[in-house]
């Protein structure tokens, strides 16, 4: 479980890193980033973990959110792992949508994908492994947050782990893949036909069956050109009723899909984070 420094920078007192290890789970090289607040110093602090969207590495997140400010005023050291396993060797797609930097955070039965799209085992298993060997953590605090495919994936690892995960919210997340042009594209591709293997990753399926004790934040662009077509937060909230879950979910007049929306909302992602992993 060695890990190889690709580069580092201080910031806001802090440092955020950037590393690539070799995964037995994925079968090739994966990169991640970490950002450490400087309270890191005086003793293991929360994880928060940020699962990013569509096409996107850990440098989105890290190089356009602002999370690293408010992670290191409120003392939380955040994980941005990569969207999908990458290489030469790695099953990919010419669609965005699909293959390299859209692994939807699931465990592909379907061949190409079988070999290398294991992302959510990744996160759980190797990944973690990782952060718990290397980083001054506390790993019975830990927080998950993403924003599209990476909110469907904070929301699925959140109602299948909440023991694990203990604190979750998401932006513009995909609430019902099976629903929408995305996630059906994916689903069917990685999963095959069997709507039974879909309902594992679909966070409205889910959370009717299981729902957390947590409090959910969702942040929603009101002006998002996917809302109706890709998002359908309305059905997830519905099943959230019909279950009992708690959910805040805020809709935004004139924010859209991009990282200016989720820059504009992060600071209270944090708060939201904080205040449940570092009460005591």
């Amino acid at each position: 479980m060695s890990l190889n420094l690709i580069s580092e920078w201080s910031s806001f007192g802090g440092r955020l890193s950037v590393h690539e290890h070799e995964s037995q789970l994925t079968q090739c090289p994966m990169r991640f980033a970490v950002f450490e607040p400087p309270l890191i110093k005086q003793g293991p602090v929360p994880v928060l973990w940020y699962l990013s969207g569509l096409t996107c590495t850990w440098a989105n997140v890290m190089e356009k959110s602002g999370i690293m400010a408010h992670a290191a005023e409120q003392g939380m050291l955040v994980v941005a792992p990569d969207t999908s396993p990458r290489g030469a060797q790695v099953a990919d797609h010419a669609d965005y949508d699909l293959g390299q930097g859209a692994g939807f955070y699931l465990t592909a039965t379907q061949a190409p994908w079988t070999p290398h799209y294991k992302m959510d085992s990744y996160l759980l298993t190797d990944l973690s492994l990782c952060i718990e060997k290397h980083f001054n953590v506390n790993m019975e605090r830990q927080g998950i947050m993403g924003h599209s495919m990476g909110g469907h994936g904070a929301i699925t690892l959140h109602l299948k782990h909440p023991s694990l995960y203990k604190s979750c919210s998401a932006l513009a997340p995909i609430v019902s893949p099976s629903q929408v042009p995305w996630g059906q594209k994916a689903l069917k591709a990685y999963l095959g036909e069997d709507l039974a293997e879909w309902e594992q990753y679909d966070a409205s399926a889910l959370v009717r069956k299981n729902p957390s004790k947590a409090t959910l934040l969702i942040d929603q662009g009101a002006a998002d050109p996917f809302l109706s077509e890709q998002l359908q937060p309305d059905a997830f909230l519905k099943a959230c009723e019909l279950s009992g879950q708690q959910v805040q979910h805020r809709m935004h007049q004139g924010y859209d899909h991009s990282y200016y929306f989720i820059a504009s909302m992060i600071k209270g992602h944090v708060a939201h984070h904080a205040r449940a992993l570092t009460s005591s």
